[in-house]
């Protein structure tokens, strides 16, 4: 009698984890020509708007013909405003961007194989908003600083000779680039509800652009939406690498006043949580 033993063969089988999502998401992005463009973009005007402003400021003329050199406050306030000029269409830009990530997948119809290969869905969502909010604010981060380095011969030429070793100064570049990522996860989100390219362009550009002056016109005649303007999202973006400055003794900053930074800070980040939670909610219910 002939015994036959069957030897099983143990086949290791390919594990999902997060960091692999992670990773997954890191190559879609970085390997579209969208990203790449949209980020030099940001860079290339940031610069072109920080040396415009730099080489066109005039501080005046001092007793012995030179330009005047602002005092310390001065300088950081004019600094700020060279190096973040290049923020106000960049955020457009990374708005932009954060609606593509997402509806671009579904316009090629790749959504498919991605829901496909993570079927709980909420990990992706997840992994796009960390892959998309660290790398913007990277990008972020060199563009303020370069801006900051390349403006400075410049600057120092026409009297505005400013540190970033001001704890000020640093703090709002810092900011600025922050923000930069937090509206990118915004029109992340918005573009998970949405899906369409077109559509969620357009609702993450209008609540950054035609939002804030709808409430303008209704702030001269309503209490409330005087209230709610600091609290809009490109309001409080702004707020965010601003430098505050203090009132007079006995003066109280009345409704519609800028934030704080560190409430604009909140306020910003309650956009992007609010987009991301209306999207993981949609992509939970619908249909890829």
């Amino acid at each position: 009698m002939t015994a036959t033993t069957a030897i099983a063969t143990s086949v290791p089988s390919a594990r999902l984890t997060f960091a692999g999502i992670l990773r997954s998401e890191w190559i879609k992005l970085t390997s579209l020509r969208s990203t790449v463009w949209s980020y030099a973009l940001i860079v290339l005007l940031s610069i072109g708007f920080g040396l415009l402003m730099a080489s066109t400021f005039n501080a005046g003329i001092d007793e012995s013909g030179q330009p005047a050199e602002l005092n310390a406050t001065g300088a950081r306030t004019i600094t700020l405003m060279i190096c973040t000029a290049g923020l106000m269409v960049g955020q457009l830009i990374a708005a932009v961007l954060g609606v593509l990530v997402m509806s671009g997948e579904y316009s090629t119809g790749m959504i498919k194989s991605t829901l496909a290969a993570v079927p709980k869905r909420l990990p992706v969502l997840c992994a796009k908003a960390i892959v998309l909010f660290v790398s913007t604010t990277l990008v972020g981060l060199v563009t303020v600083f370069l801006v900051f380095a390349v403006t400075a011969p410049v600057r120092i030429e026409r009297g505005i000779d400013a540190d970033l070793g001001d704890p000020a100064l640093l703090l709002a570049l810092i900011g600025g680039a922050v923000y930069l990522g937090l509206v990118a996860v915004f029109a992340l989100g918005v573009g998970t509800v949405v899906r369409s390219s077109a559509g969620g362009i357009a609702v993450a550009l209008g609540v950054m652009l035609v939002l804030p002056v709808l409430v303008q016109m209704l702030a001269s005649v309503a209490d409330w939406a005087r209230a709610i303007m600091p609290a809009l999202l490109s309001n409080a973006g702004q707020a965010m690498f601003a430098i505050p400055q203090p009132l007079p003794a006995g003066v109280d900053a009345g409704p519609g006043s800028p934030l704080p930074p560190v409430a604009a800070t909140l306020v910003v980040l309650a956009w992007a949580v609010v987009a991301l939670v209306l999207g993981a909610i949609t992509l939970r219910r619908r249909d890829a």
